[in-house]
């Protein structure tokens, strides 16, 4: 591996590490609002205005970025019967053809993703008058993100001659 992927693929990695901090940030916030928010109807019979929407729009932020980082990981949900069939260069194949059609997908989620944004930028959420631009925003955000980790796992199985690491990882995990 030459110096700029080794240094590509670590900043990619450390962008992940952010992510994934990010996520527990978004599922932190979610578990105290939902707490109190249940507190509050049932201890105090009078609940909060804003915690069931701010929790709706951090699960989509959770979702968005949760499977940018289950992509990166190769823990993402798929169905791999013909690669599980094929050995060597059949397999390396017909896998690059799914990040390929995977890519397809990201770069067309990104950009209406970002048209959705843009168009209902204008309006305000009920409860917290936040632009509706910024959960919309997340189906971007969660495209790119999807996108850059696909491009890291193609590299590394071009690098490694079609042995993905991430498949191994998993194997080894589910056994033991």
């Amino acid at each position: 591996m030459n110096t700029f992927t080794v240094r590509l693929l670590g900043v990619i990695d450390g962008l992940n590490k952010i992510v994934g901090w990010l996520m527990a940030l978004c599922l932190g916030a979610m578990t105290v609002l939902i707490s109190w928010q249940v507190f509050a109807r049932f201890a105090m019979g009078n609940s909060l205005t804003f915690s069931e929407e701010v929790s709706r729009f951090l699960m989509i932020w959770l979702t968005m970025l949760g499977s940018a980082y289950a992509v990166r990981r190769g823990s993402l949900l798929a169905v791999d019967l013909v690669p599980e069939l094929l050995s060597g260069r059949a397999r390396f194949i017909v896998n690059l053809v799914a990040h390929l059609v995977s890519l397809a997908f990201y770069v067309v989620l990104v950009v209406y993703g970002w048209n959705i944004a843009q168009a209902v930028a204008f309006q305000s959420a009920p409860a917290t008058g936040v632009s509706m631009f910024w959960p919309m925003f997340a189906l971007c955000a969660g495209g790119a993100l999807c996108l850059i980790n696909t491009i890291a796992v193609v590299i590394e199985d071009i690098l490694q001659g079609g042995e993905s690491p991430h498949q191994d990882h998993l194997i080894l995990e589910a056994e033991g």
